[in-house]
């Protein structure tokens, strides 16, 4: 395992798993969607204990502080131990209320259009 206290950037942020990949990760630092302070960085940067970064992933912003040094991907419910989300409350509303609205495109028991199944059952009662 490599030095705990020099960690690639983008190991980092796959390891406590906010990208699925590293190489996604790379690329949210190459494409300036990774920052610290308002600087983009580059994901060759080393990870420092306290650092707080402003990153955006496909579905929210979040904005993190290092609280430990993770070099190997572990299990969810281990990796958010190595961070703190401190997103603010807005940001946690907007990607709430973005949840609620959702739509799967499954229709609602008993509601709208019947269904090929349904349609055969009304077929079969008909007959």
């Amino acid at each position: 395992m490599p030095d705990a206290e020099k960690i690639r950037l983008d190991k980092y942020l796959w390891s406590i798993r906010m990208y699925k990949t590293r190489t996604a990760a790379a690329d949210a630092c190459e494409k300036g969607r990774v920052k610290m302070d308002g600087q983009s960085l580059k994901a060759s940067r080393p990870v420092k204990a306290g650092d707080v970064y402003d990153l955006r992933t496909e579905t929210r912003r979040w904005v993190i502080r290092v609280e430990s040094i993770l070099g190997n991907r572990l299990a969810y419910a281990e990796a958010v131990k190595h961070y703190t989300d401190l997103t603010p409350e807005e940001e946690r509303d907007r990607i709430a209320f973005q949840a609620a609205v959702f739509h799967t495109g499954k229709r609602k028991s008993k509601i709208g259009r019947p269904t090929k199944k349904d349609r055969r059952t009304l077929d079969g009662l008909m007959e």
